[in-house]
């Protein structure tokens, strides 16, 4: 019924368009009470960065969207100066100032109100109990980062502020701010609505933005916080700014675009103002942004501004909350009676009367480009609920002050009321609004819920269509929901996928609550009771990648069945059947030249000590023990002793009848006969020294090793000091060091036997063999140490079987006329080869 009534005014006042009217001038009026006012007028103030003076701050352009919630004021105002139960006889008067949305322009105002009633100065007291103010309350403002500012100033008077937009949670700190009120929701709730949302579609990764104020960061903190208790990972979070005088602005806008891009995410939630928001929607349709989902507020959503960019369908689906506010019975048509009004000059000059009572001198409310706007301006904001903030924040005063006052529905005591006195009244008692109820929380705002509106497009047609709502819970009606992709089904936009059993959530980039799935690694394995992490199986068990439990490590050692032993078992012996028949051999023939020559029956003990050699390859097959440990070196160098001693003590004769014949009739015999046994026996007994210091100094013992095998523990007995396995093995290689040099320079004639070379080349093997050992020895920690010293040993034993007794049984058994007195008596003699003549 009120299109026909507006479209006729409209007519009307763009018929005088282009005289001026007075509506600048309604926004003061006096009364008994006065309620200071803070809307944005304007937006876009001029040189505020630059400013160095403290200079009049003005703005560029009308806000549309300020200027009808001031009317709103006006109109609850004149509402119920009109009611005869609410305030009867009573007449509430108002002060509206522009804010300009900015802190600096709203605190000259703020000032104002707080001067003495009927002066221009502030009282500096030590108690303001009895001070009065020049008003009574005060409506406003709109935007979270004023209301800071302002709050702070009026909380320490205790003059009721009431808020219909600033939604800032630090606002629900009554301690701080004890005479703030909001008719609008805290922004707790909103976040608590859109990660709600988020949930219910799965959307666990998303980009999140917010304008560089106290709303975006706020919301957007809380955001943040309470989307990682609900396991949704904010892939990207950025601030744009809301100054766009800055060069930087524009590069700002750019670079959060192309985070977005990088990102890939499907889904943005948004917390900005109109003008932050039309600049990012605007630059993301500008570079080509992909279709998102957008997750708004009504901060933005429902601005003409931003539903009016070019091209705007191309970002993708809407989606947002707004407020649940009612539309305001009659005020549509009040506005236009009123832009009827203020065109009447009779109108005007009474305005202007009321204006001259209220000392406009003091303050303007620079809202002179109001006087060249018309109707059909801001009569698509009409419908808005924003208005219903301002009216119910109007009718809470009232309410309290109708307590105060102790008004009955035929009159009110007009008694001198102090603001701190509303506090009591407004905090304890609900009030009626259109016969809706209302009542401030113990945070001192009001919970109406939210309603979740699509942008639904028909052609070039927007239309804010409600599809969910959310009190303590969230409804919504899918099936009202048209997506922007293909199948018009809801997109995905998921940070990880559900991890497999054996499978770790590990964090993906800088994101705490983003997860890519990763194998448990092995030696671990994953329990459903602790899913955040792979626990360390035991140290005697193993277990492979992304298991589920683990297993008992198998034991690992040199196996007698295993193929390797059987070989080195069979190559052993060999050896030792090869020393018995030589020893046999050697037996046999003892007292023949030969062997008498080559020692006699110490020959037979060198053999049996080869022999023992060979057998003590048995100690390094099978599982070893400490005990088992500690004696395989001894044995190793004791039994390489017993045969090194005689070949010591025959490299001995052989150096006394080389190289010091006159010493041999004193010395020979010790060398030789059965003396010779006391320096073999003397050789034991040192080596047996050295073992005795090898057991004290850090003998060989049992390690469990973890970590070379994977599925198996390797049981290998370990050096634990190289000194002393140096000292054991060291002494033998210094006796055959010291039979290399008795020897290996002694030459015989071509008719004489070389005894002395057998002995070279049995130690020169010997140290070749060695050199070898040690070297791989030392680096290996697997059962091929065990494979190593078995096959020095054999290898070693078959060297000297080779170099020194092969040639011998050679000539016993092939060559038997050789084995004369003639050619093996003084066979070690130098002597001079006969001439050929």
């Amino acid at each position: 019924t009120m299109v026909p009534v507006l479209l006729l005014c409209s007519s009307f006042g763009y018929a005088a368009a282009l005289t001026p009217t007075c509506l600048s001038a309604q926004f003061r009026r006096p009364g008994d009470y006065i309620l200071g006012g803070l809307f944005p007028f304007g937006m876009d103030s001029v040189n505020l960065t630059a400013r160095s003076e403290p200079t009049l701050v003005v703005c560029e352009r009308l806000f549309v969207d300020g200027l009808i919630w001031a009317l709103g004021m006006k109109f609850a105002i004149d509402q119920i100066n009109n009611s005869t139960s609410l305030l009867p006889g009573v007449r509430l008067g108002y002060d509206i100032y522009d804010t300009c949305l900015e802190p600096t322009v709203a605190l000259q105002p703020s000032l104002l109100f707080l001067t003495r009633n009927g002066t221009t100065g502030i009282g500096v007291l030590c108690d303001y109990t009895e001070y009065q103010p020049r008003v009574t309350a005060v409506i406003g403002p709109y935007k979270s980062n004023v209301g800071l500012v302002t709050a702070e100033l009026f909380s320490f008077f205790l003059i009721p502020q009431v808020s219909y937009g600033a939604s800032s949670e630090k606002f629900s700190n009554t301690e701080l701010y004890p005479s703030f009120y909001r008719t609008v929701p805290s922004d707790r709730n909103l976040v608590e609505a859109v990660v709600l949302l988020l949930e219910r579609f799965g959307w666990n990764w998303i980009a999140t933005i917010g304008s560089d104020d106290e709303y975006g960061r706020g919301a957007q903190g809380l955001f943040v916080s309470m989307a990682g208790n609900h396991s949704i990972c904010i892939a990207f979070e950025g601030l744009i700014p809301t100054d766009f005088t800055d060069p930087e602005a524009k590069n700002q806008l750019e670079n959060t675009i192309k985070l977005i891009n990088k990102t890939k995410v499907n889904i943005i939630v948004l917390f900005a103002f109109t003008q932050p928001a039309q600049a990012l929607l605007e630059h993301s349709i500008r570079m080509g942004l992909s279709k998102k989902v957008w997750i708004g507020t009504d901060a933005w959503m429902l601005s003409d501004i931003v539903a009016s960019i070019p091209n705007i369908q191309s970002i993708g689906t809407v989606l947002g909350f707004i407020m649940k506010a009612g539309t305001v019975p009659g005020f549509q048509k009040y506005v236009a009676d009123l832009f009827t009004s203020v065109q009447q000059d009779e109108f005007c000059q009474e305005s202007r009367e009321f204006n001259r009572l209220m000392n406009p001198d003091m303050l303007d409310t620079h809202c002179k480009q109001c006087d060249r706007i018309l109707l059909h301006d801001v009569s698509a904001v009409l419908s808005h609920p924003q208005v219903q903030p301002v009216y119910v924040a109007v009718y809470s005063v009232a309410y309290a002050l109708h307590r105060a006052l102790g008004c009955t529905h035929r009159a009110c005591p007009k008694a001198s009321i102090r603001s701190w006195q509303l506090l009591h009244f407004m905090n304890t008692f609900p009030f009626k609004v259109n016969g809706q109820s209302f009542r401030f929380d113990q945070s001192h705002g009001t919970n109406t819920g939210y309603k979740l509106i699509f942008w639904s497009w028909t052609n070039s047609t927007l239309t804010y269509l409600p599809v969910g709502d959310f009190e303590e819970s969230l409804y919504i009606n899918e099936s009202q929901i048209r997506f922007h992709t293909a199948d018009q089904k809801e997109p995905t936009s998921e940070c990880f996928r559900h991890c497999e059993p054996g499978q770790l959530r590990r964090i993906k980039g800088f994101q705490l609550c983003c997860y890519d799935c990763t194998d448990c690694p092995e030696n671990t394995f994953w329990t459903t009771k602790d899913s955040s992490t792979c626990t360390p199986c035991l140290q005697h068990q193993w277990s492979p990648a992304r298991s589920t439990q683990c297993y008992n490590r198998s034991e690992r050692y040199l196996f007698w069945n295993e193929p390797l032993t059987i070989a080195l078992l069979t190559l052993m012996s060999i050896t030792i059947a090869l020393t018995c028949l030589t020893a046999a051999l050697f037996f046999k023939n003892l007292e023949t030249p030969l062997v008498q020559a080559s020692g006699g029956e110490r020959n037979l003990f060198a053999l049996l000590s080869l022999m023992l050699l060979c057998l003590s390859s048995c100690l390094y097959v099978g599982k070893p023990s400490n005990n088992l440990c500690r004696i395989q070196q001894i044995v190793c160098a004791l039994c390489l002793n017993g045969c090194f001693s005689t070949f010591f003590i025959k490299s001995l004769e052989i150096t006394l009848v080389t190289e010091f014949p006159r010493c041999v009739p004193t010395f020979l015999r010790w060398v030789t006969q059965r003396r010779a046994w006391l320096l073999v026996a003397l050789c034991l007994l040192t080596e047996s020294c050295f073992c005795f210091c090898y057991l004290h100094l850090g003998p060989d013992h049992l390690v469990s090793d973890y970590e070379s095998l994977r599925t198996e523990v390797l049981f290998v007995c370990n050096t634990e000091s190289w000194p002393a396995f140096a000292l054991v093995h060291g002494y033998n290689g210094c006796v055959a060091f010291g039979c290399v040099l008795c020897t290996f320079m002694v030459q015989t004639s071509g008719k004489k036997y070389n005894m002395a070379r057998g002995i070279t080349l049995a130690m020169l093997i010997y140290f070749v063999i060695w050199i070898f050992f040690v070297a791989v020895f030392a680096t290996l920690k697997t059962v091929l140490r065990s494979v190593s010293q078995i096959g020095t040993i054999l290898t070693t034993s078959l060297g000297i079987l080779g170099t020194y007794y092969v040639p011998k049984c050679y000539i016993l058994l092939l060559k038997p006329d050789l084995n004369t007195v003639d050619y093996f008596q003084n066979s070690i003699k130098e002597e001079p080869e006969e001439d050929s003549q």
